[in-house]
């Protein structure tokens, strides 16, 4: 199971493009070049503990890029504190550095796209 996120551009309704990746719990064989992601749930006390008490990561859902800037910076720095520097090489282990990572790539979606909209179920 995951979270799937994706950043919307408002005028398409479609992901928005970005630098190629395979980031995320599934990703197509080559990855993508969309704002698109799937993260593991085994994160989630993380994300309720460093980004949103009650909503998780799902606290992001229906926020601008710019809205949500400020509160992934913030739970990044929270993550960063308990060692969240270096992401495991597991990427279904949940430590504070798997986690912060696809915080990571959220914000550098947000700022590249601070008007588009993030998306998930």
């Amino acid at each position: 199971m995951s979270y799937s996120i994706e950043l919307i551009d408002k005028t398409t309704q479609r992901a928005v493009t970005v630098t190629r990746h395979t980031e995320g719990s599934t990703y197509p064989i080559y990855g993508t070049d969309k704002a698109t992601i799937d993260i593991t749930y085994n994160y989630a006390p993380f994300y309720y503990w460093a980004l949103d008490k009650k909503k998780g990561i799902r606290w992001l859902y229906g926020k601008t890029g710019k809205r949500a800037i400020h509160r992934l910076q913030r739970a990044i720095a929270k993550l960063e504190a308990l060692g969240g520097k270096q992401t495991y090489k597991d990427y279904w282990v949940p430590t504070p550095g798997n986690a912060a990572h696809d915080l990571r790539i959220l914000l550098g979606w947000a700022r590249q796209y601070p008007d588009a909209i993030f998306e998930g179920d």
